[in-house]
């Protein structure tokens, strides 16, 4: 009986074995990609104060000085209620070396206070690096155009890059000759949301700031898997 079981089992295995050798799944993969851009609705400037003094305490106070006139202009030219909030504050030692191995020694302390400007108004950008860098902030870090709801656009970018995929697949599967049977797999790769091109700012410019606001662009990947048999 063990003997006429063993035998029957090995059957089966073989049979299933057999099925899976005759009947493997055919699939193909594809990509699809979209960029989408628009316009952007709003800015963020990040302006700051840099100071340095050879007491930690008076880097510091002396720092805190300058941006309390840096934000009652900022204040002054978009409200009360401006969106400008701190982003970045350090207070390091600046160490002076010295040759032949001597021990370094600390000569003086850097303070940074960076704020970001949010503006929806894109005119307001130059007269806010103006109205900034007049009451004393020194340092300029970053300009950057963006969107109030990237989500749109992403969801736009997404949708047009699986189009796009799943006509990819059509024309492979109808040079080949086969036919599409279901979809295996969707995989979104990683977009890039972001202006298309560097810090717009021209340093060079006279007053007021000439700013140039770019395209905002968000790019997005779909790859499809889909199963695939013969006509």
């Amino acid at each position: 009986m063990k003997t006429l079981f063993a035998a029957l089992l090995a059957c089966v295995v073989s049979q299933v074995n057999a099925q899976q050798i005759t009947s493997p799944l055919s699939s193909i993969r594809v990509t699809g990609d979209s960029v989408v851009s628009a316009k952007p609705d709003r800015a963020l400037i990040d302006v700051g104060v840099l100071t340095q003094e050879k007491q930690s305490q008076n880097a510091s106070s002396q720092n805190a000085k300058q941006l309390d006139a840096v934000m009652v202009a900022l204040h002054k030219l978009l409200g009360a209620e401006a969106d400008i909030k701190t982003i970045n504050f350090a207070l390091n030692p600046d160490y002076q070396y010295r040759p032949m191995g001597g021990k370094s020694a600390v000569s003086s302390y850097t303070a940074l206070n960076v704020v970001r400007v949010t503006v929806d108004d894109l005119d307001k950008v130059g007269p806010v690096i103006d109205a900034a860098t007049q009451a004393g902030a020194n340092h300029v870090e970053s300009v950057r155009y963006t969107v109030k709801d990237q989500q749109v656009l992403r969801s736009q970018a997404v949708k047009e890059a699986a189009l796009k995929a799943r006509a990819n697949a059509d024309a492979l599967a109808a040079a080949l000759n086969l036919r599409i049977t279901r979809i295996v797999s969707v995989e979104e790769g990683d977009g890039s949301p972001g202006p298309d091109a560097a810090d717009p700012r021209d340093p060079a410019g006279p007053a007021p700031t000439p700013i140039q606001s770019n395209s905002f662009v968000v790019t997005a990947n779909v790859t499809l898997t889909v199963e695939v048999t013969a006509h």
